[in-house]
């Protein structure tokens, strides 16, 4: 790591923050641990990444597929390490991890494995996360799609999904956590 982790209970000023990680979290991560140096960034990021995976209108598994789909992009293994067990049990197959995992995704598992009403969903959520992680950019005629398959909650949810996961894929990356 390129920076020194707290280690959890030796800073009693932090102890009322790390209370709150460990109840929301069940343990605090080398993630957290970092994070920790900055009590204001790890509160908000806290609350963030809990609505986002806690209280979002996604499906858990669709969710947990795009968070997979943004760490092999961005090549954050701690971040996929995290979420594979988390798609596993939220119903995700493990060839539908695998192919999620390609660089170019073969459609047809995706179809495959996911019940006809939401494999449409699956590779429009999967292009947005490709496009916006890739290029940014997000052509029209991708939000079009989008909007076909998502109300505005669903919109909002998938779109701060991707860009969360994309900060934390880049944390990840950046300080070497899980390397």
């Amino acid at each position: 790591m390129r920076i020194t982790p707290i280690t959890p209970g030796t800073k009693p000023e932090l102890a009322a923050q790390e209370a709150q990680i460990l109840q929301a979290r069940g343990r605090i991560s080398d993630l957290y641990r970092v994070l920790l140096n900055s009590p204001p960034i790890a509160h908000g990021w806290e609350q963030m990444l809990s609505a986002v995976r806690n209280k979002s209108s996604l499906p858990a598994g669709l969710r947990e597929l795009v968070i997979i789909r943004v760490a092999v992009l961005n090549k954050a293994d701690f971040e996929y390490q995290a979420h594979v067990p988390i798609a596993l049990k939220e119903g995700v197959t493990q060839a539908v991890i695998d192919a999620v995992t390609e660089a170019a995704y073969p459609i047809s598992h995706i179809q495959q494995g996911w019940q006809a009403s939401m494999a449409g969903n699956v590779q429009v959520a999967l292009a947005l996360t490709d496009a916006m992680t890739r290029a940014i950019d997000v052509p029209d005629s991708l939000f079009e799609q989008v909007k076909k398959h998502f109300d505005a909650q669903g919109q909002i949810d998938l779109v701060a999904t991707i860009a969360a996961y994309n900060m934390v894929s880049r944390f990840l990356t950046a300080f070497h956590i899980g390397h």
